[in-house]
């Protein structure tokens, strides 16, 4: 199974840590992005994500590299994210990190999605009830 994705399918967050299954591990964290109904005050419809999937896969590859050479004692990182017309309460994106303990992982998933917002290509369109607009994910 592929760690780090883009996918136009529905992303089950349980199916996203199985990825990681070891028996060496002790502590799983998620974060789980989802489609909400309002942003900056105006209601969304629903979003739109687009992106160039071997460049973007590659950045969240990139994503967890760093991660688990910032922080020792993570074991695995998945990112699967998806693209397409979303609907408000869809998942959009999901990181998972696996460590033996607990102690780092928090601080890990807090970098893992800062840095996915920050470097991945990925865009979106927002669909409000009285126009759209494009942005980038960050």
């Amino acid at each position: 199974m592929k760690l780090f994705e883009i996918t136009t399918e529905d992303i089950s967050v349980d199916e996203v840590v199985a990825r990681l299954a070891n028996p060496a591990i002790g502590a799983v964290v998620t974060f789980v992005g989802v489609v909400r109904g309002e942003t900056d005050g105006r209601e969304v419809h629903y979003l739109e994500y687009e992106a160039y999937p071997e460049m973007a896969e590659e950045t969240l590859r990139q994503i967890g590299d760093e991660t688990r050479a910032c922080w020792k004692t993570i074991r695995e990182v998945a990112i699967i994210h998806r693209v397409g017309r979303l609907q408000v309460g869809e998942t959009a994106v999901v990181i998972a990190l696996s460590a033996a303990h607990r102690r780092e992982v928090f601080d890990a998933l807090h970098y893992a999605i800062d840095r996915l917002k920050e470097i991945v290509p990925l865009w979106k369109k927002e669909v409000w009830t009285d126009g759209a607009e494009w942005r980038s994910e960050g």
